[in-house]
């Protein structure tokens, strides 16, 4: 649990919203129990959460006391009552209907036996798995590819060879029943990527180091940048792009986020801060007039479901103008949250 002097912190975050809620319960547990909790969570699920859990810091008590009582308050909403294991539900099946029908129900309920092997392979990197399938036959690509979730199988055949793509996706598109002869030998493809999956190199972001690094060197910044592109501009393409992260509005002094404010249409506002997290929503907020303000919480209210492609296409449109301005000399920018000293 966290120390009692940290959650006493003045000044610190109240949980407005579920996910900071859960955060502040998962913190408030202890290691192991957080763990046992996380287990449960899909891959974007524990990465949202861990995240904020990362940014979480002067945690006020009565933010920590409120969570803990919303968490308590739903769990003795709960009946008690838990929907069937498997296991229960073979053996009334097994009596019910025989073995073998009863199996054929069961796969179409759960999935093959095959699915909880594959979830785990989510955390493997993408170009990983596809060097992992590359020398298998386009039909087991396609039935290894549907298995997984289609955002990772998206970027798993994006690193596929190219002359090969159209006919994965024809082989997936057709596939409706799979044999069992391919689903052993499916099975087989994912205990070898799943023995191997703790010898696969450690994933590094170098683009992001280093723009952390420029941000804090003394001097000329944007001298060095230049230096940098004269040796490779696509790596400072990437680097400029670490660097005017969305989240990095939440840094910004009150006559920088003004002037942002003004140069971006209400419309673009309303589609980026969808799902954004708190710190950022309330920054913005905080620099508009009083009245526009509340007239836009208003419309955030009344808005409906997004896109996520939407919004994280509209976050780039915004902070693409956000780095026009700064190069224009407009607008000074921090582009990570330094340490301040009272």
């Amino acid at each position: 649990m966290a120390e009692p002097n940290e959650l006493s912190l003045q000044g610190g975050l109240a949980p407005s919203n579920p996910l900071e809620q859960a955060a502040i319960v998962l913190l408030c547990m202890g290691e192991e129990p957080a763990a046992a909790v996380l287990r449960c969570l899909s891959r974007e699920e524990l990465l949202e959460v861990t995240q904020v859990m990362s940014r979480l810091s002067g945690i006020k008590v009565d933010a920590v006391r409120d969570a803990m009582q919303h968490f308590f308050d739903d769990y003795r909403e709960q009946s008690g009552v838990h929907g069937a294991s498997r296991s229960f539900l073979k053996r009334s099946l097994d009596l019910a209907l025989g073995p073998d029908i009863a199996g054929s129900v069961l796969n179409s309920i759960y999935g093959d036996a095959i699915r909880p092997k594959m979830a785990r392979l989510q955390w493997a990197a993408p170009k990983w798995l596809a060097e992992r399938i590359g020398s298998e036959h386009v039909r087991m690509q396609a039935v290894f590819l549907a298995f997984l979730p289609p955002a990772q199988a998206g970027l798993v055949i994006e690193a596929l060879p190219l002359a090969s793509r159209d006919l994965v996706l024809l082989h997936m598109a057709r596939l409706q029943e799979i044999e069992s002869e391919l689903l052993i030998e499916l099975e087989e493809i994912v205990a070898r990527c799943l023995d191997e999956l703790g010898t696969q190199s450690a994933l590094v972001e170098g683009t992001r180091q280093v723009a952390e690094i420029i941000n804090r060197m003394s001097g000329d910044k944007r001298q060095m940048v230049e230096l940098l592109r004269a040796h490779d501009p696509q790596v400072v393409s990437e680097i400029e792009v670490s660097m005017y992260d969305f989240f990095m509005l939440s840094n910004q002094s009150e006559a920088v986020l003004t002037r942002i404010i003004e140069e971006v249409p209400m419309e673009q506002w309303a589609t980026a801060l969808k799902g954004a997290e708190p710190t950022v929503r309330d920054a913005i907020l905080r620099c508009m007039p009083r009245r526009q303000a509340q007239s836009f919480e208003d419309q955030l209210r009344r808005a409906g479901p997004v896109p996520v492609s939407r919004v994280e296409q509209t976050r780039q449109d915004i902070m693409a103008q956000v780095k026009a301005l700064a190069d224009a000399g407009e607008i000074e920018i921090q582009l990570f949250a330094e340490a301040v000293v009272e």
